[in-house]
């Protein structure tokens, strides 16, 4: 209940822009961050915690996995792929440079073993062989790659490759790779468990998850590592901890590109993590179709309509200021039917001490048929008599 409850939250939120720190979120400063460009994202509200040049083009590495993970769970979730499905491994993928899973040409492996190779063993080689069975190409994945980001909104990103090997058109930010560990995580939550994985054996070569955190934190179930010369080592972490008050558990994700070692982007993306957790508190404004108000309706079989949202809807604000937070609805005027159950009816602004942290639109919870001819004829007369 619990988890489908947050799974449906992430989904409408992440359907939205990452919202930007304001003064009210800002005013409690974050740590320092040795990194070239990071962000701190509480997937529960949608709202960024903290960042520093998060729109920075910076070379994903590894972290462009994500994507090739997102598409090929697509494929899965729409059957156009197979967990037993055994793709062909090409010359290309055999030779693939990098971090490998060691595929076998003459023993391909299976979709399922690919996914944890990527994934748990960061291969370039089965990165390789799915974009090839997806795309008959890794020159044509990455344009399937790149449709996904601009429907995604990742508004700063193109890729060039399957794998973030070095490309000089190539590149993404810390704000985009949020943006994308968020969907993956609301949508496709039966596949997400793999970045938990701290080990993974193939060909029985045994090779663990980089991302450290993952045998720290016992709150940290995922995402990438990424690593190269230009990018420094990068992570995308995520972790969910309970907050009373809530249904269910926040979620917190850090993205951390152009650390110094492997261990300084463990230790700065757990400051991050630590540091959102601690400071802020997630808020329920609006419970999934709670009304939230009653409005007039014109020319309608019902006279009025309930307003709400199709998601709980959460905010995030320093912590001890639950108290002040504000909700102000503006709706839409005049509403005349039809009215469809979901159209937007208004917009909803959340504040605190006058300091605006995000909006979102207010939808209908019913549907309002058209009145017959008499009704709607008398309306009108009366809206006209209303200017």
């Amino acid at each position: 209940m619990l988890r489908s409850m947050l799974r449906s939250l992430l989904v409408a939120l992440s359907l939205l822009p990452l919202a930007a720190p304001d003064a009210a979120i800002a005013q409690i400063a974050p740590p320092t961050i040795a990194a070239r460009s990071w962000l701190l994202l509480d997937a529960t509200s949608g709202q960024v915690l903290a960042a520093h040049d998060p729109d920075l083009k910076i070379e994903p590495a590894s972290l462009t996995k994500v994507m090739t993970a997102y598409i090929a769970f697509n494929a899965l979730k729409e059957k156009r792929l197979a967990p037993d499905q055994r793709p062909a491994v090409s010359q290309a993928a055999y030779k693939a440079g990098g971090s490998r899973m060691f595929v076998d040409p003459l023993k391909p492996a299976t979709v399922e073993e690919l996914l944890n190779g990527m994934i748990v063993q960061s291969g370039n080689d089965a990165s390789i062989v799915l974009a090839e069975a997806l795309g008959g190409s890794e020159e044509t994945f990455a344009q399937q790659m790149n449709r996904e980001a601009q429907r995604l909104g990742m508004r700063n990103t193109q890729f060039r490759n399957a794998t973030g090997l070095p490309d000089p058109e190539h590149y993404s930010t810390a704000r985009d790779m949020a943006t994308l560990a968020a969907r993956l995580i609301a949508d496709h939550p039966d596949y997400y468990p793999l970045y938990s994985k701290r080990e993974y054996t193939f060909n029985n070569i045994r090779q663990p998850n980089r991302n450290r955190l993952l045998a720290i934190d016992p709150s940290v179930d995922g995402m990438k590592t990424g690593h190269t010369e230009a990018a420094g080592y990068c992570l995308i972490a995520s972790a969910h901890r309970k907050q009373p008050g809530l249904d269910a558990e926040r979620r917190l994700i850090s993205v951390v590109i152009g650390a110094s070692s492997e261990s300084a982007r463990a230790i700065e993306s757990q400051k991050l993590l630590n540091y959102g957790f601690q400071n802020f508190d997630a808020v329920r404004v609006y419970a999934k179709g709670q009304p939230a108000g009653s409005y007039q309706v014109w020319k309608g079989k019902a006279d009025t309509i309930a307003g709400g949202f199709d998601s709980d809807l959460v905010v995030t604000v320093p912590r001890g200021q639950a108290d002040k937070v504000k909700a102000e609805i503006e709706r839409v005027q005049p509403l005349v039917a039809p009215i469809a159950q979901g159209q937007k009816i208004g917009t909803l602004r959340v504040k605190v001490e006058d300091k605006l942290l995000l909006e979102r639109p207010l939808i209908a919870l019913a549907t309002v048929e058209p009145a017959g001819w008499f009704g709607r004829t008398w309306d009108g007369l009366r809206m006209m008599l209303a200017k």
